[in-house]
């Protein structure tokens, strides 16, 4: 026990008043530990922070509005566009109202 408190006095009469070694240590760690945290904390704000950890329901696109907005940037014709939003359409139905005497 005297060992280690021998390695981190600071103001008990011993080293004449000055920090021993032991404390040096001790606020060096603290010191990188610190400065880690501040460098993970800007690199997790600046790859998106809160904004990237929301509900991923909520931010992913509807496939209709999917669609709409490939047909307005020109990534598919009009022609897919139909045919893939009356997939849709069916898939969204229930399965006894596809197909048949009702349409």
């Amino acid at each position: 026990m005297s060992a280690f408190v021998a390695v981190f006095a600071d103001s008990w009469g011993w080293h004449h008043g000055d920090v021993g070694i032991g404390w040096w240590i001790v606020m060096m760690l603290a010191m990188v530990v610190f400065w880690g945290a501040v460098i993970a904390f800007v690199v997790w704000l600046l790859r998106g922070g809160l904004g990237a950890r929301g509900d991923a329901a909520a931010q992913k696109e509807e496939p209709l509005e999917l669609l709409r907005r490939r047909l307005a940037d020109g990534s598919i014709s009009v022609e897919e566009f139909e045919q893939r939003r009356a997939l849709l359409e069916d898939a969204d139905r229930p399965a006894g109202a596809a197909g048949g005497v009702g349409r």
